[in-house]
């Protein structure tokens, strides 16, 4: 990978030890007042002792140090509750770090869950959580605030709190001498799993709120006021904000929910979620961190638009991301020239929900090409949809170098693909194969999904029709013959029920039935051209629970937790027995959760917060689920979903 002059990391190859060790004293000896016990750990000694020790050192290109000994700032610890790879590669983060640090008085820092060798070391050497930048710290910020991307990861908020020294539950935190706990993302439309830990819970896109809330607390905490609940209370006002401690929860007899209100004058019945309108106008990073070491997405990432309008019945984020909003073309040239300068990256990642839906596509990639092709600067596409995806597009980017095609036909059979609402057939993926093959490509990896709503056997065997259509696909283009080279991945996912979706009242399959279409798959696909993926359905089960989870779940958290529960995501740390024990004790079930069909009369947990999507629609849309009935692009004609755009903006749905 190429980067620019600036970056020292211009060869491939991870630094040293030595060059961590002098990158660090460096940054202390210009960053910092040099008083913090973190700074006084023996860096020598740990970094030597841990596998990738450039996750902890903080000062790569780009990142931002204030020097905290001049003035006083709102401290803000953004944390990302997974190891530094999978947070540097998360574009929200970046996002925010940029925002916050525009402004003059706050001092956003990264904090990343160290591995299991680090923490280890933390521990023993009585070294608390630190911020990467000023490594001070983060019990002695003003904010720690979470990004909730995947539900398996809360048990690493959990440890990071822990090992920040700040107690965990809410109630422990009795004023604002501890930090302010705030959490932001997808998993916060139903944060009631978490709001026995958390302070603030932030609805929909945080850029402005966070702002307004950080600037507040600066006020409050200036003034010499402590009071939590106080200042809680006056940031009720702020859209996007939904303080859980204000709403009480009660159950009917049958453990389901029967209701949750406020307590608290002035908190809203219905906490409503943050739109940002003008996607030309909001701040983007411009000035990307780039790391010392790889990381997921080590590329620059450059946002289209936000929102989609395929609506895809099974998809929470084409749901709760609504309305679409996109960037012009003129500002989307300025960002990328910005950001190509200071990162030195080779290489463009298109990035939306749906990025060949963006309104000028053929015109970006044109630009891209012509401007970046001949600086070998590539580009590489998500996922793509088979019934817009043009070759002209694949046949430009591939000019520089020839990335994967990726294709998510979602399910196996028609029926299905009408049930999600994919709005794709097997005619569109025996068409963009065949071009692709024409034009040169020998792979292919395509994704679905197993454990659908309605699905059957005659479903999953769709899967490897599909498959093999494609193997016979390319011995048509290539005159019967099949390279060496050429290979189809598929990639099967389980179904997970999420808030906000037309399958919310859809339980899931259970572990026994996902295994078995597992294993008829893997029966189905025995050939050594085809190279067969699942997930574990361990893992996907409490995904399930937890996303479809009430306030009851917190003690399970906690106690999963004291259990030695970290890293759920990651399968060598995952222990279904650890979480059967917790959910056991704390007297609930799993299946409850997990694999439990809901009536449409059925009071949920994540009920009283307003997306803008509204529950009839879902409802309806639930009905034509079962009938197999398509709803077309809201571009079309709107569908009455209920999200209110007539003040949002240019640029909409």
């Amino acid at each position: 990978m190429i980067r620019n002059k600036e970056n020292k990391l211009n060869q491939s190859r991870e630094i040293t030890n030595k060059e961590l060790i002098d990158s660090y004293d460096s940054m202390r000896k210009t960053n910092r007042k040099g008083d913090g016990d973190v700074n006084k750990m023996p860096i020598e000694k740990i970094l030597k002792k841990v596998s990738k020790p450039a996750r902890y050192i903080g000062n790569e290109v780009n990142s931002i140090h204030k020097n905290t000994g001049e003035k006083r700032y709102l401290r803000y610890a953004h944390c990302f509750p997974d190891l530094y790879e999978v947070g540097m590669s998360h574009l929200g983060s970046h996002i925010l770090y940029d925002v916050l640090n525009k402004e003059e008085d706050i001092y956003c820092e990264r904090v990343y869950a160290p591995d299991i060798d680090m923490e280890e070391i933390m521990r023993k050497e009585g070294i608390k959580l630190f911020g990467l930048e000023s490594r001070e710290a983060i019990l002695d910020f003003d904010v720690v605030a979470f990004t909730l991307q995947y539900e398996l990861c809360y048990t690493n908020i959990l440890n990071m709190l822990d090992l920040s020294g700040i107690p965990l539950l809410r109630e422990e935190r009795k004023d604002l001498s501890f930090p302010l706990i705030m959490v932001g993302g997808s998993c916060s439309y139903n944060v009631e799993p978490m709001s026995d830990f958390i302070d603030v819970a932030i609805l929909g896109e945080g850029e402005y709120v966070n702002v307004e809330v950080a600037k507040r607390l600066k006020a409050f905490k200036d003034s010499g006021n402590t009071n939590k609940e106080e200042f809680l209370k006056s940031i009720l006002d702020i859209e996007g904000v939904y303080v859980p401690s204000f709403y009480e929860v009660k159950y009917n007899d049958d453990m389901t929910v029967k209701s949750v209100l406020p307590i608290v004058e002035g908190a809203p019945k219905r906490p409503k979620k943050r739109i940002v309108s003008d996607m030309d106008e909001v701040e983007y990073p411009e000035k990307l961190i780039v790391p010392y070491i790889d990381t997921i997405h080590d590329r620059i990432v450059l946002e289209l638009f936000r929102g989609c309008t395929r609506g895809c019945r099974f998809c929470q984020a084409g749901m709760i991301y609504r309305p679409i909003r996109e960037k012009s073309l003129d500002r989307l040239k300025d960002i990328l020239k910005n950001m190509i300068a200071n990162t030195g990256y080779d290489e463009i990642s298109l990035s939306s929900l749906s990025t060949s839906d963006y309104s000028k596509i053929d015109e970006l990639t044109d630009y891209l090409v012509d401007e970046y092709a001949s600086n070998n600067i590539g580009i590489s596409l998500p996922s793509l949809r088979l019934d817009n995806f043009s070759m002209d597009i694949a046949e430009k980017i591939q000019q520089v170098r020839k990335s994967s095609l990726t294709f998510a036909p979602e399910a196996g059979s028609q029926r299905m693909r009408d049930v999600i609402n994919k709005g794709v057939t097997e005619q569109d993926l025996e068409r963009a194969t065949s071009r692709a093959f024409e034009m040169g490509w020998n792979s292919v990896k395509l994704y679905f999904m197993i454990g659908l709503p309605t699905e059957t056997e005659d479903d999953l065997k769709g899967i490897s029709d599909l498959a093999y259509r494609v193997i016979d696909i390319y011995r048509d283009v290539n005159d019967g013959k099949l390279r060496k080279k050429f290979s189809v991945t598929v990639s099967t996912s389980t179904f997970v029920p999420k808030p906000f979706t037309p399958f919310q009242w859809h339980g899931q399959d259970t572990q026994d039935e996902i295994k078995d279409k597992q294993k008829y798959l893997t029966n189905l696909m025995r050939n050594r051209i085809i190279k067969y993926n699942y997930h574990d359905s361990k893992t996907s089960m409490m995904e399930a629970v937890f996303a479809r989870g009430d306030r009851r779940l917190g003690k399970v958290l906690l106690d999963a937790f004291k259990l030695g529960a970290k890293f759920d995501g990651w399968m060598e740390h995952f222990s279904l027995e650890r979480w059967q024990e917790a959910m056991d004790k704390n007297g609930l079930d799993i299946s409850f959760y997990a694999h439990r069909e809901r009536d449409y009369d059925e009071v949920f947990p994540w009920d009283h917060i307003d997306v803008g999507v509204t529950k009839e629609f879902l409802i309806r849309e639930n009905e034509k689920a079962k009938e197999a009935s398509l709803t077309s692009d809201c571009r079309l004609s709107c569908k009455g979903c209920g999200i209110n755009t007539s003040t949002i903006g240019k640029g909409l749905c």
